[in-house]
């Protein structure tokens, strides 16, 4: 009887450990991919609420293109830094030290999807809407490495 009982023990500490081991090697808590899911979620939401406050700005409430294009970006970036500090990277740094750096990494990428569209578009005639695919992915992983190197980066003691 002890037998059974210490092989149904064993067996059932295995069979914890087995399911523990598949359950971090396909979705692993914080790795680099599940960040960078995260992260790339996180941006779908911060530009469909760009766009969707960009519209109600444009069509609701008449403000011209460029101001509602800038309070449009503030709002989307707002949604990205929040939910990126929060769920992504889940910090415990202050806001001080984490929301300026945010926003200098998304104006720097901003002004890289621009010399990108003008290199790509402009420069080599690609069609606007490949050159922003372009553009769109190689911001994407700067912003993220940069967030996640930088901004976001826990202090090593």
């Amino acid at each position: 009887m002890r037998t059974n009982l210490r092989f149904a023990r064993l067996e059932a500490t295995t069979v914890q450990r087995a399911e523990r081991a598949v359950r971090s090697w396909v979705w692993p808590e914080r790795t680099l991919l599940r960040q960078f899911l995260q992260f790339s979620g996180v941006g779908a939401l911060g530009t469909a609420v760009q766009y969707l406050v960009l519209i109600a700005l444009v069509s609701g409430c008449s403000l011209p293109n460029v101001r509602a294009a800038v309070a449009a970006f503030l709002a989307g970036a707002s949604v990205n830094y929040v939910l990126n500090y929060r769920w992504t990277f889940r910090s415990r740094k202050t806001h001080r030290e984490t929301a300026a750096k945010f926003l200098m990494v998304a104006l720097v990428g901003l002004l890289f999807t621009a010399g990108i569209m003008a290199v790509l578009g402009d420069g080599l005639g690609l069609h606007y809407l490949w050159a922003q695919g372009v553009a769109t992915g190689c911001v994407l992983l700067w912003t993220f490495s940069c967030n996640r190197q930088w901004t976001f980066r826990e202090r090593q003691d």
